[in-house]
């Protein structure tokens, strides 16, 4: 018995035993796929984001905010404050606006910013900041200008949201596309009706807004403290 054991022992180192965790060309060939497959998405989450961070000019804000529109057709957002909720429908009929207000709250250009510009009893002024950091984030999105959408038929209610762009030979309507506009007031603010763009409503979290536009300011019409708007969700 003993001869035996010393025997297949001898065997064993000899010709080595078999390893029943070797690979066989099978798996070999599936475990290649797998990364193959893996490298593949990879590259392809690098190349979206790439597409979606492109730097928005004059020349290209049309197209871009057409193909941006058709890849992410949501409409709800919530603006959180230190004061609650603001939630906001947008409209689907200003495309071009509703477009670019998702696409800065999927780019987190809210977070950090303010409510800079209060005026009780009319509008809260939002998505503006003197911080350096904003002012970075501007500049990675682009520069450009929103053409107006005026002629859609919604009025300044209150509870709307509008962005300050208007007629293409009035400079000063033609603001940022960063910031935008709650009208506080009731009954609305239907002098800015045919000047401003309304792409949205308020609809939950104006207790909210009144809150912010009872906020004390300055002689400019800027919050004596910080009306901090921490971040934009894009809710559907």
């Amino acid at each position: 018995m003993k001869k035996i054991c010393f025997v297949l022992i001898v065997a064993c180192v000899l010709f080595g035993c078999e390893d029943t965790k070797t690979s066989t060309p099978d798996s070999k060939e599936s475990q290649k796929t797998n990364i193959s497959e893996t490298a593949k998405k990879a590259t392809k989450k690098v190349e979206e984001k790439k597409k979606k961070e492109i730097r928005i000019t004059s020349k290209n804000v049309l197209d871009y905010m057409i193909e941006y529109g058709k890849n992410n057709p949501e409409r709800k957002v919530r603006i959180v404050t230190d004061f609650g909720n603001i939630d906001i429908e947008l409209y689907s009929e200003t495309p071009y606006h509703r477009a670019n207000f998702i696409m800065l709250a999927k780019r987190n250009y809210f977070e950090g910013t303010q409510f800079h510009r209060v005026v009780k009893d009319f509008v809260i002024q939002g998505g503006n900041s003197d911080g350096w950091n904003i002012a970075k984030k501007r500049r990675k999105i682009g520069k450009y200008l929103l053409p107006p959408d005026t002629k859609k038929g919604f009025k300044h209610h209150r509870g709307v949201i509008s962005m300050p762009s208007g007629d293409i030979d009035n400079a000063y309507k033609l603001a940022s596309p960063f910031e935008f506009f709650i009208v506080q007031k009731k009954g609305g603010t239907h002098h800015l009706n045919g000047g401003y763009t309304a792409f949205g409503k308020v609809f939950a979290g104006m207790d909210v807004v009144d809150k912010i536009a009872n906020q004390p300011t300055d002689k400019g019409e800027w919050p004596k403290a910080e009306i901090m708007i921490r971040r934009v969700e894009v809710l559907d």
